[in-house]
């Protein structure tokens, strides 16, 4: 198989480097490295995610599915301190990375672990999961993912997600259509959507 971002031990030479961003108004520090996604910095999309995202009223953890090197899980958990919030990905580099930034941004109430989409989180649910899916995985990986996500969901419990209009979000919206009681586009910005879908 080749070396992707999301595959389980990348290969590629591991080259380092720490990034500064401003998420929301706050600053953060990453670590990141070759072999995971966006390691130059936070893409366009993930950012616009974070910025539009909203716990929903529903006391419950947080999920951040396929969390890379970090930004959501520890930008979120930042920001909604009353909540716990888990992050995983199948790419053990990325999670790595992940522990380290949780503890470079003095964060408290995140975990981190490894798991191929729900694998490691068979009796986990969550008031809200919060994906930038692997688009390059295939249409296949990530609905079985968004349809995962509804069972891992708590009654009223949100799927947050951003797709390019050019990657497929028009149809992911109608998938999503069939299988959450409600869906509803936030923003649409530069070819991105953010989608929220509620159990």
């Amino acid at each position: 198989m080749p070396d992707h971002y999301y595959s389980e031990h990348p290969q590629s030479k591991r080259i380092t480097e720490t990034i500064k961003t401003t998420l929301k108004g706050q600053s953060f520090t990453f670590t990141t490295s070759s072999g995971v996604f966006s390691r130059k910095g936070i893409d366009f999309g993930t950012k616009l995610l974070i910025e539009n995202f909203k716990p929903p009223q529903l006391q419950g953890d947080l999920l951040d599915l396929g969390c890379g090197f970090g930004p959501i899980g520890v930008s979120l958990a930042h920001f909604y301190q009353e909540r716990n919030i888990v992050m995983v990905d199948i790419n053990e580099r990325a999670v790595e990375l992940a522990k380290l930034n949780v503890n470079e941004n003095n964060i408290t109430n995140a975990l981190v672990k490894q798991s191929d989409g729900f694998n490691k989180l068979s009796n986990n649910t969550f008031a809200s999961i919060i994906t930038n899916p692997p688009i390059r995985a295939g249409k296949k990986v990530i609905y079985n993912l968004f349809k995962k996500s509804k069972y891992h969901l708590l009654d009223g419990g949100e799927l947050w997600l951003v797709i390019q209009k050019k990657q497929g979000a028009p149809s992911a919206i109608t998938y999503l259509t069939a299988n959450f009681t409600e869906v509803e586009t936030i923003v649409r910005k530069k070819g991105y959507y953010v989608i929220r879908a509620k159990k």
